[in-house]
């Protein structure tokens, strides 16, 4: 895989391109019929059954328009609630288009002009990209000269055009105040993951992976490692400049760690999915020449920055395993994140990355089907939102069908219990076999927000999982419970 640049503007592109999380900002703007308020998930890896609704979408058989970008969807979604907010944004970081911003986003394009002349003045303009009047919606640009937008003091996440605003917005604000002071510190304290000054803790394992059934066990057995991290972190030149350039107070040692803490589950929380999957699944990871594993619908967020040895704790679940091959398939796969052609077999503990750029059923005909790529042992889509979008639909048909009818152990992500009703009842549609779904005990931690909705319930990233596996008939609720009782 082709070293991916670790020039500062490039990490600084990253890191403020990434803060608008186009996948969950278009997955978030789904009708309003298929939305409702959610919490954050249990921690329990009990499964739990859904009731489908009542009202089914109908899936179309054939594609007959250009294959969507969930990303570019997401950015141009900000203009529902916000009209105006996305030139905002692209004029606060110095781009003349989607299209650039885009190439940014995908390592494909130059960022030497990206116009910051020193931290400060970043951090400032990714702020101002954040003021917009929460309640009435309006931007800097749209109030008279005797007003200005001010932050909520509770949260620092959100603002207002006036008393007025504030007061009305209240009621719906207080719900989500405390959650929302947590991703305004999360969305600063992530510029230390960029830049690779917070190192997540890694190594063997001291227990077997069975024992290991969340974070709460995860941390445990990760104790003193993580704490000699975090107090390495906490200390750092790195944390020093970030606090002194962000423009507003230091918070306490013990909030920076939790945000810490929030932040190494967000990273590695789907490296620990894929082994949720191959354990659920019953995969052999002891497997001559090692197991493959496709992340189909991969975008940026799965590749811009990722390094060799970001999903080593995967290895680290299945000690002796013979090798783990992951392949990322996306048409928004980072330009940076080159096509894998080998099928040699891998050496054993060794956990290799790479990627395509590509809808998955493309790739399977080209590169599968050849004996170019070898074949999946599981296949993972993180939040695939096509239960929000008729396009995506049409996009992810032809893949779900191919995973059906080839009988490829399947696991696929949500961000809420309402899109895993939504994704449970189209995936029942298709006829195929779902063997359990329930949340996810490796969930990110890290509360995700809707940018543009900004007192809408915040969400966790792989929050709740679906794992089917072929083809079965429609299955009615009591049957699926039967199945679910079976699973996971």
């Amino acid at each position: 895989m082709k070293t991916q640049c670790t020039c500062l503007a490039c990490k600084i592109s990253f890191y403020i391109c990434s803060t608008y999380s186009p996948r969950y900002q278009w997955t978030a703007m789904a009708p309003r019929s298929r939305q409702r308020r959610h919490k954050k998930p249990p921690s329990s890896v009990t499964p739990m059954v859904v009731t489908p609704p009542t009202v089914v979408t109908s899936v179309p058989l054939t594609l007959s328009k250009p294959d969507p970008s969930i990303d570019a969807l997401g950015f141009f979604s900000l203009e529902n609630n916000v009209p105006g907010l996305s030139q905002l944004i692209l004029q606060k970081l110095n781009m003349k288009s989607y299209e650039e911003y885009k190439l940014v986003l995908d390592g494909g394009a130059s960022v030497s002009g990206f116009g910051f002349r020193c931290l400060r003045e970043m951090f400032q303009k990714m702020e101002d990209t954040f003021q917009f009047c929460a309640h009435c919606r309006a931007l800097p640009s749209g109030l008279s000269d005797s007003k200005v937008l001010r932050q909520c003091k509770r949260c620092r996440n959100v603002y207002y055009c006036g008393p007025e605003c504030q007061k009305s917005d209240w009621p719906e604000h207080r719900k989500v105040c405390q959650e929302l002071r947590l991703v305004a510190v999360d969305r600063l304290m992530e510029w230390l993951l960029v830049t690779g000054a917070f190192v997540l803790p890694s190594g063997p394992w001291p227990c077997l992976a069975e024992v290991v059934q969340g974070w709460d066990t995860w941390f445990s057995m990760r104790h003193l490692q993580l704490e000699a991290a975090l107090d390495a972190v906490l200390g750092s030149h790195a944390m020093n400049t970030l606090w002194a350039n962000v423009g507003r107070p230091r918070p306490d040692p013990d909030v920076l760690q939790g945000s810490l803490k929030r932040l190494l589950t967000d990273a590695l929380s789907r490296p620990l999915t894929l082994g949720l999957g191959l354990r659920a699944l019953g995969i052999d990871i002891g497997k001559t020449g090692g197991s493959t594993v496709h992340v189909v619908g991969a975008s940026h967020v799965e590749t811009f920055l990722t390094r060799p040895g970001d999903y080593d704790e995967l290895g680290y679940m299945f000690p002796g395993h013979l090798g783990l091959r992951v392949i990322m398939v996306g048409i928004d796969v980072s330009a940076n994140f080159t096509q894998s052609t080998s099928t040699s077999p891998l050496e054993p503990g060794t956990v290799q990355l790479s990627g395509h750029r590509g809808l998955y059923h493309d790739f399977w005909e080209e590169q599968v089907e050849t004996g170019q790529i070898a074949h999946p042992d599981l296949v993972v889509a993180f939040h695939p939102g096509f239960h929000a979008s008729p396009d995506l639909m049409e996009a992810w048909l032809p893949t779900l069908l191919l995973l059906r009818d080839y009988e490829i152990p399947t696991l696929i992500t949500v961000y809420s219990h309402q899109e895993l009703a939504a994704s449970l009842q189209i995936l029942v549609d298709l006829d195929t076999h779902i063997t359990a779904y329930g949340a996810n005990p490796f969930a990110s931690l890290k509360p995700e927000q809707v940018y543009s909705n900004p007192n809408k319930q915040p969400v966790y990233c792989s929050a709740y999982y679906i794992m089917f596996l072929g083809s079965s008939c429609q299955l009615d609720r009591t049957q699926l419970e039967e199945k679910v009782d079976g699973g996971v």
